[in-house]
């Protein structure tokens, strides 16, 4: 038996002439999950658009809670009746500005999205920045456990909101 040394990992061979396992250094194993992560951007996006709940139940964890652009929270349930009955439709889809943060076991991804479709009969459209979460489980697999949107307000919305910091009397623009 040879025993080898590298980086602090002890490598045990039972055979002088086979090669040693390889052990991916943590910048390799970053990018495949980072890699797999996309992939599973990619595929949420494929079923809500297309309305598949299965693959849909497939990415979600039973103990996800969603926070839509509306406030309302939604389990993982009401989420797949929601496609499943039609109350979400999402006819277009375009997302960019994807940003994603690996911090242990857990993924967040955060994203600007373009939509067009309905949601309980009303016209949903605009652009809205999300905030989802991705917990990798012990069998090796990633699941959605949380998402949160927010819808950005659009230029005349924005400029008719009332400032966030009051103007004390006494300065120049409060007189």
């Amino acid at each position: 038996m040879v025993l080898t040394v590298s980086s602090g990992v002890c490598l045990a061979q039972t055979h002088p002439q086979a090669h040693p396992p390889v052990v991916h250094p943590p910048h390799e194993r970053k990018h495949a999950e980072r890699e797999q992560i996309e992939s599973m951007e990619k595929q949420f996006q494929t079923a809500q658009r297309a309305g598949d709940t299965a693959m849909m139940d497939k990415l979600l964890s039973d103990d996800y809670l969603g926070i839509n652009a509306s406030g309302v929270v939604v389990t993982k349930t009401q989420q797949l009746d929601h496609m499943q009955n039609r109350k979400l439709v999402i006819d277009s889809l375009q997302t960019s500005d994807l940003k994603i943060k690996l911090i242990g076991q857990i993924a967040i991804v955060t994203c600007l999205a373009e939509i067009d479709g309905t949601s309980d009969g009303k016209p949903l459209h605009g652009k809205f920045r999300y905030t989802r979460i991705y917990q990798h489980l012990q069998d090796g697999s990633w699941k959605i456990t949380s998402f949160e949107a927010t819808r950005i307000a659009k230029p005349s919305d924005a400029a008719s909101a009332p400032d966030a910091t009051p103007t004390p009397p006494d300065s120049p623009k409060g007189q």
